[in-house]
């Protein structure tokens, strides 16, 4: 036979959010402890007011009434198989207790009454309960009882107890001297909406579908409520929910506390573990410095993985890069360790530190990139993890610390200039199509070596590096990896070569210029030395390509990865032609403890003018990502301090500038 449970899909299909009250709701709930119950059964009709609009959530509930509840909840069917001699033929609740007892959820007396106007003790209660989830089909699974007055509840009702309680629908009393089921005591009907609310998650959770003789279709429960929290674990790779529901996260989080449980979950979402990774689900996730969301620290795109520390109902805790802060809990999937499928992972292949990034909205490994040289803690067949690209780790809990590792070229300043020639980077440039064209699998460049808008770009880079100090091979780098190879749809269609207003949420806008060289001065002049570089730009979290704690990486590109794979592009440029530009500069983070500006000077000493000052900005947990500069010189100055000489953030003319040493950090290795 088939029970059906149309009644619940039903409900939950029409229910109102229960942190909504209805309007025509009398004042007599509102306030009430069981408000959100009360609310959903009254949205549903199930509990209905008096004549005066009341709901009389703390009167007692009589036998009829709950009867009634159940009846009008569960959606039964009419029946006239059982009668009662006390209660009034053909009238509304009269239907209603014969349904339920047609669907053997309650019987009357041995004398043939019913005795509706009684009021309804917790037990009997607890009968109707246990009967309403037999006939929803729900295992009667019980638990022990240990309440301080198990001997005053009925044998007959001792089984209904059990199963009551091992779903958590009838909770005990707590008093000083213990918890108490008190079975002769009445329940109101606010509680009563409360046990009818639990009974119907139960059902919601654990009832079992039948088709016992095929002889029809299986109606599926509906999917849980997005608007109550339930505790749980992970069992053999599995979510586990506790069988009790809770109506705020503060009851959740007593419930997770006490049961031995590591998991909290609103609906189906897992909002709270005890360890595990976040991944950003929406289109861009931004981290905030603060818990009501007010400033902004970075961002990252969809699919992204975050190191998870702590959440509630409204944020997640979570780093990304160096940067740690709080993101919402509604944009970020939180995955305990052990259900964890892939995570960004680093590895040594052919001497170079090579990066996998795993997608967690796709589920998707992505494709590997050359970051620079390996270092020398890194063995070939290892994996290794990191949450900045700089601190290294064995384990993937980030805790056994092996070494530090600044890719050089992820921190160069981009005032560096290159040492090639503009004849070498046209070299670079059409050696690199030509190579295109000849991977198989992918036909997008079948003609790169002669549509690419990147042909013939050197002496245009070498020109913008002389006038405007900004890195050529920083810029050639730029185009490829935005512009895909000059080769995208926004490069060939709209000689747009950076993605310039080509945004995560629609990737097929972007601007139009008139000339791939308009491109170019537009990258230049209205981000690079406007927004980014410049401590006058909005965006200044330092002149290099950096992370999402220091450089451009910060506020230029959602993707979390955009430093290091423009890093990349240019080690690998570098590495290849020639060698010219590798570490041929030393760098150094520019720093400040508590928030103190830095000023650099236009010569060695604190005496000469001010040529720009370096503003706070966040520098990460560990406090080292400063401003990424590079050093060209170093003297000692008047004031006996000595004083390094760094090419200037600041727009030309001016190309240098000079800063006391003990307010720079040097990077090591460079």
């Amino acid at each position: 036979m088939f029970k059906k449970i149309i009644g619940l899909a039903l409900a939950f299909v029409v229910a109102l959010s229960f942190t909504t009250q209805s309007t025509s709701h009398a004042n007599d709930i509102k306030g009430h402890q069981m408000v959100n119950e009360l609310t959903y059964w009254s949205n549903l009709g199930v509990i209905r007011p008096d004549s005066k609009g009341n709901y009389n959530p703390n009167r007692a509930v009589t036998r009829g009434e709950f009867a009634s509840y159940i009846t009008r909840a569960l959606q039964l069917p009419a029946s006239s198989t059982y009668t009662f001699k006390d209660l009034k033929a053909g009238n509304e609740l009269t239907l209603d207790i014969q349904a339920a007892a047609g669907a053997n959820i309650l019987s009357g007396y041995p004398d043939g009454t019913f005795r509706p106007n009684e009021k309804i003790t917790r037990q009997h209660m607890a009968g109707f309960l246990q009967k309403a989830l037999r006939y929803s089909n729900v295992p009667l699974d019980g638990q022990p009882l240990t309440f301080k007055d198990n001997n005053k509840i009925s044998d007959q009702f001792k089984p209904a107890v059990a199963t009551n309680v091992y779903y958590n629908i009838i909770r005990g009393s707590h008093t000083n001297k213990g918890v108490f089921f008190d079975p002769q005591g009445n329940a109101t009907i606010g509680h009563a909406a409360a046990f009818l609310f639990r009974m119907n998650s139960t059902i919601q959770n654990f009832a079992v579908k039948e088709d016992d003789n095929n002889s029809g279709p299986v109606v599926t429960p509906p999917a849980p409520n997005p608007n109550v929290y339930y505790v749980g674990k992970i069992s053999k790779g599995v979510i586990d929910k506790n069988p009790p529901v809770y109506f705020n996260y503060e009851q959740a989080e007593a419930a997770l506390n006490s049961s031995g449980s590591n998991l909290i979950l609103k609906g189906d979402k897992i909002i709270k573990m005890s360890a595990g990774i976040a991944s950003a689900t929406a289109t861009t996730v931004t981290v905030y410095s603060d818990q009501k969301f007010t400033k902004s620290l970075s961002y990252a795109t969809k699919g992204s993985q975050f190191k998870y520390f702590g959440s509630n109902d409204q944020y997640a805790i979570v780093q990304l890069a160096d940067t740690k802060g709080y993101v919402k809990i509604d944009e970020v999937a939180l995955t305990p360790t052990s259900l964890i499928k892939g995570q960004d992972f680093y590895f040594v292949e052919g001497g170079y530190l090579t990066h996998r990034t795993y997608n967690h909205s796709s589920q998707k490994y992505n494709w590997d990139y050359v970051i620079s040289e390996a270092p020398a803690f890194m063995q070939r067949g290892a994996q290794y993890y990191s949450q900045d690209g700089v601190n290294f780790y064995s384990d993937v809990f980030l805790t056994k610390k092996i070494g530090t590792h600044y890719p050089y070229f992820q921190f160069q300043s981009i005032r560096q200039p290159s040492n090639y020639t503009a004849e070498e980077l046209d070299n670079m440039i059409m050696t690199l199509l030509l190579e295109r064209q000849a991977i198989p699998t992918s036909p997008q460049y079948a003609k790169a070596p002669i549509e690419s808008r990147l042909i013939g770009m050197g002496k245009l880079l070498k020109q913008v590096e002389a006038q405007y100090n900004v890195n050529a091979l920083f810029i050639l780098a730029a185009s490829m990896h935005e512009g895909d190879y000059g080769v995208s749809k926004n490069a060939l269609t709209k000689n747009n070569i950076f993605g310039i207003k080509v945004f995560d949420t629609d990737p097929t806008l972007g601007e139009t210029y008139a000339s791939r060289d308009d491109s170019v001065m537009a990258f230049i002049n209205r981000y690079v030395n406007l927004n980014y570089a410049p401590q006058s730009g909005g965006y200044a979290k330092g002149a290099a390509p950096g992370n999402k704690t220091s450089g451009m990486n910060v506020h230029y590109a959602s993707d979390p990865f955009w430093g290091s794979k423009i890093a990349g592009h240019m080690y690998r440029m570098d590495n290849r032609f020639g060698k010219k530009d590798y570490k041929q500069a030393k760098l150094a983070f520019v720093s400040y403890e508590n928030g103190h500006l830095v000023n650099v000077r236009t010569e060695p000493s604190t005496n000469s003018p001010v040529h720009f000052t370096y503003k706070a900005k966040y520098v990460g947990e560990t406090g080292v990502f400063g401003y990424p500069v590079a050093i060209v010189e170093e003297a000692k100055g008047t004031d006996g301090y000595v004083w390094y000489k760094i090419l200037s953030d600041n727009n030309p003319p001016a190309k240098h500038g000079w800063v006391r040493s003990d307010l720079v950090q040097l990077i090591p290795e460079n």
